[in-house]
């Protein structure tokens, strides 16, 4: 964040002026307006075009259901592209036609796999199995709904720094609320991050990460000094004093404790990693890097031997085929659907993905190596490299260093999950159970997600406006807090 200065010199030092940073040369609202609605065109085309290839390769024939999952697509985006025209008319326009992508390509993929698990069950003569397209459906309303009011009631995102401690702490009640509940109403499939309510479910720990990421952005800015003053110098290195670890501990500490109490490595992971980061981009000090995978590698390993579903989840990404009849089979079947796709997929309809459990959630990204192959995995990996690619150069553009750091946190916290999911289903790495942002089934981790993308539309409107379009700047020193060049 800022340019760069000798270290241990603060972001604030005194007698050191404040530069804006430049912002991108945007065009004007009406150019901004065009490109979105030809990249959500664009969208609904590709989504409506793999909804046909679906039901001609499953059905043979075109139902009622492509036309009411297409039309409620096309609808739904229709309305999101008219607000953010309406609220946020200079925001970038490739970040909602990214998320637009993205969510129809996994709505696509679950109402595949509802049409395999149907034929399966009416070959079996088993009962009709829960079909998750329409309810795929229902929870892209909800979120855009919410990501229309964040857009609505967040004016300027620098408010949100008044409120940090505020959500900080709202955040943490989030997290700990399904640990500390009876597994009857919180526990599924052992880990226990659910709110499970009479009619439908959430997971609270979805919400409170966008809450910390607020808290976490507001606190860096508000104690900046302490994060920069000089420490103990080490090989070429400045490191922090041990009484400035504090955040670092609080962040490790929390980590553990949703390892512990939930029995959730992913969220563990996906909170102590967007707090290095930002502690890494308020002090640009390598040195916190280092200390912080000092951190996890110890958790780590405490992890391992204390958590009997830590040393499974490691044991089935050294062989998942050891246990292939059990604990096993989910990866090694995946791996199968990945292999049977090769590099062109089988095609839309013409895999086997519904035998791979989750398919159509957690595994969905193996469904769609199956059947689009490795072309495809990597035009969808290319879309979240372009969502977090603008939401980082939103973050470079913004003149608030509150704005920076949050902008950051949300960017990096999509692309860490898209990596922990993909590397878990690929055996790169030890499975989490994370889902893949605005793909895979299910309604918390869909809303979170449009929370993030209307909060990013909102930081790059703000960068891209002009001067005179600009919100007046709220009278809090944080809010004002810009960033500043300190002459080495």
């Amino acid at each position: 964040m800022g340019s760069p200065r000798p270290s241990g010199t603060p972001a604030g030092a005194a007698g050191a002026a404040p530069i804006p940073t430049p912002a991108t040369p945007a065009a004007g609202p009406s150019t901004g307006r065009s490109i979105e609605l030809v990249l959500l065109a664009f969208a609904a085309l590709v989504t409506t075009s793999a909804l046909i290839l679906v039901e001609a390769n499953q059905e043979q024939e075109l139902t009622t259901t492509l036309l009411y999952l297409g039309l409620a697509y096309l609808g739904l985006f229709t309305v999101a592209h008219l607000v953010v025209r309406r609220l946020a008319p200079y925001a970038d326009p490739l970040i909602l036609p990214c998320a637009a992508v993205l969510n129809g390509l996994g709505l696509v993929m679950i109402h595949r796999v509802d049409l395999a698990r149907a034929d399966r069950a009416a070959q079996l003569g088993s009962p009709e199995p829960v079909l998750f397209a329409g309810r795929q459906v229902a929870w892209t309303a909800i979120a855009l709904m919410l990501f229309i009011g964040t857009l609505w009631f967040v004016k300027d995102h620098r408010t949100l720094a008044r409120y940090g401690y505020t959500m900080g702490f709202a955040g943490l009640i989030l997290i700990m609320l399904p640990g500390i509940l009876p597994s009857s109403i919180s526990e599924v499939n052992g880990a226990k991050i659910w709110l499970r309510l009479s009619i439908f479910s959430i997971q609270p720990g979805e919400f409170a990460k966008v809450l910390l990421m607020i808290f976490f952005s507001a606190l860096l800015i508000a104690k900046r000094d302490l994060f920069t003053t000089a420490g103990r110098r080490i090989l070429g290195m400045e490191f922090p004093r041990a009484r400035d670890l504090a955040p670092l501990l609080v962040a490790w500490g929390v980590s553990v404790g949703v390892l512990t109490l939930e029995n959730d490595l992913g969220t563990s992971l996906l909170y102590f990693g967007v707090m290095l980061v930002l502690l890494y981009t308020a002090t640009e000090r390598v040195s916190w890097l280092i200390i912080g995978l000092v951190f996890f590698l110890a958790g780590a390993v405490a992890a391992y031997h204390l958590f009997s579903h830590v040393q499974a989840r490691v044991q089935i990404w050294l062989d998942p085929l050891a246990d292939y009849n059990h604990a096993g089979f989910q990866l090694s079947q995946a791996l199968f659907g990945l292999g049977t796709g090769g590099v062109g997929g089988t095609g839309l309809g013409a895999g086997r993905p519904e035998l791979v459990p989750f398919a159509w959630s957690d595994f969905i990204i193996a469904s769609i190596g199956e059947e689009l192959g490795l072309i495809g995995l990597a035009a969808i990996l290319v879309v979240y490299l372009v969502l977090v690619t603008r939401g980082l150069r939103s973050a470079l553009a913004v003149r608030d260093s509150f704005g920076k750091l949050l902008a950051t946190g949300l960017s990096f916290s999509l692309a860490l999950q898209v990596f922990v999911v993909i590397g878990g289903v690929t055996k790169l790495i030890p499975l989490t159970g994370l889902t893949i942002p605005f793909m895979s089934a299910g309604g918390s981790s869909l809303v979170a997600n449009y929370v993030i993308v209307a909060l990013l539309l909102r930081i790059s409107n703000a960068a891209r406006s002009p001067a005179s379009k600009r919100p007046p700047v709220p009278q809090t020193p944080l809010a004002e807090a810009r960033t500043e060049m300190v002459e080495r």
